[in-house]
């Protein structure tokens, strides 16, 4: 019988599966240098790996996010750029978080010729607590006004400053629930654009220092 899927336990499998992917040499990312099919065949090889002892719902980027029952979603990025994108729902995800989870492997991909082979060796292994998945230098702004005593005004012309898409109306709503709910310090990188576009220096920086930021690997 299937054992049911937790946080912990993902956590854990994300751990054995990093240790033997990362000695793997696969024929078809041979010569690949388009991080979202490397991304692909990682993350679709993993949840290959869960599927074979434990019983979960899986979501898809068309569906939402990849564990809807946890809360968590998998993003894949290179070494070289550690970023990617993710679905724009709401401009207040840059100030209280996206609302789910991340887990974040980061790689270095080599390819062998001799093989004919590419191998995904993976630097970084990361655990988000969605609590910390907002915007960095947003949520210190807002909380250096709120230390302050700032008022909806001022957190109006940060917003406006640093143009959240939102129009006057919005960020006056967004400004007194700040006040009434201050958000914690995010440790992404969140760009504007039609999709988030999602950094993660500062996440590879600081795991296993902040409380929130697991590091696995």
């Amino acid at each position: 019988m299937a054992i049911k899927l937790t946080k912990e336990i993902l956590c854990k499998e994300a751990k054995i599966f990093v240790d033997r992917e990362s000695k793997h040499y696969e024929p078809s990312i041979y010569g690949i240098t388009d991080g979202k099919a490397v991304g692909t065949y990682f993350e679709h090889k993993f949840q290959r790996h869960l599927h074979q002892q434990y019983d979960y719902v899986e979501g898809s980027s068309a569906k939402g996010i990849d564990f809807p029952e946890l809360g968590v979603d998998i993003k894949t990025t290179s070494i070289r750029q550690p970023q990617s994108s993710c679905p724009y729902k709401s401009a207040r995800q840059k100030l209280f978080g996206l609302g789910y989870s991340l887990l974040v492997f980061v790689y270095e991909k080599n390819d062998d010729r001799q093989k004919r082979a590419g191998r995904l060796n993976i630097l970084h292994t990361v655990f988000i607590e969605k609590e910390k998945t907002a915007d960095y230098q947003m949520t210190k702004q807002i909380n250096a006004i709120l230390k302050n005593q700032g008022n909806v005004d001022d957190l109006m012309a940060l917003m406006m400053d640093k143009n959240l898409p939102v129009d006057e109306i919005e960020a006056k709503k967004i400004a007194e629930d700040v006040i009434a709910n201050p958000p914690e310090i995010g440790y992404l990188t969140i760009s504007n654009a039609l999709q988030w576009r999602l950094q993660y220096s500062r996440i590879i920086e600081q795991a296993g220092k902040v409380d929130g930021l697991i590091k696995l690997i």
